[in-house]
């Protein structure tokens, strides 16, 4: 979205995380931005909003000062901290309880925040094109990528408009068709 070059290394999953990569990532977490100085920047969120900082004016998102900032700041930090971890309770159960019977009530749990969260999202788009100011930020792109990660697509296009007519914009967009080829976020 910036147009600068950056070179793009596939981590595939392995059972043993490659120790290597644990240097760059201890959570053993993709994506991971490494910088020109060889400092690395593990977190979706995080590199979204520096991203945005490192090139203003490329319609990442709005820097310190600029209108919209308040509310991409809110928006990327209300999916990396509610959407997001939502998400990671749905498909890593395991890591929310000690107890193995109660896996299923993690999911359902999590599948009723992703719910109410997901009506958040699609209340603040009623009216609107995205969800800061009057273009495409980042903040549209991590979206899409949390809703391609809710476990009934069909369900989320239905019950959240507002949400999917975005979506599906993004979806529609060359670039990020092109980077859903190898990921397979979304049916091609």
């Amino acid at each position: 979205m910036a147009g600068v070059a950056f070179e793009q290394i596939d981590v595939p999953k392995t059972p043993e995380p490659d120790p290597e990569f644990l240097k760059i990532s201890p959570m053993h977490q993709v994506p991971v931005l490494v910088l020109p100085d060889g400092r690395a920047v593990p977190e979706t969120a995080a590199i979204s909003l520096l991203l945005a900082e490192l090139h203003p004016g490329k319609g990442l998102g709005p820097i310190a000062g600029e209108p919209g900032r308040a509310d991409f700041l809110r928006w990327m930090a209300f999916m990396a901290t509610a959407i997001y971890m939502a998400n990671l309770r749905y498909y890593y159960p395991h890591r929310s309880t000690t107890d193995s019977a109660g896996l299923d009530a993690v999911k359902q749990a999590a599948v009723v925040e992703m719910d109410k969260e997901m009506t958040i999202l699609d209340s603040a788009l009623a009216g609107r094109d995205w969800l800061v100011g009057d273009s495409r930020t980042i903040a549209d792109v991590y979206m899409l990528m949390l809703v391609c990660w809710y476990p009934d697509m069909d369900k989320a296009r239905a019950a959240w408009p507002n949400v999917e007519r975005v979506c599906a914009r993004l979806r529609a967009d060359p670039m990020l068709a092109a980077l859903n080829g190898p990921h397979e976020m979304w049916p091609a």
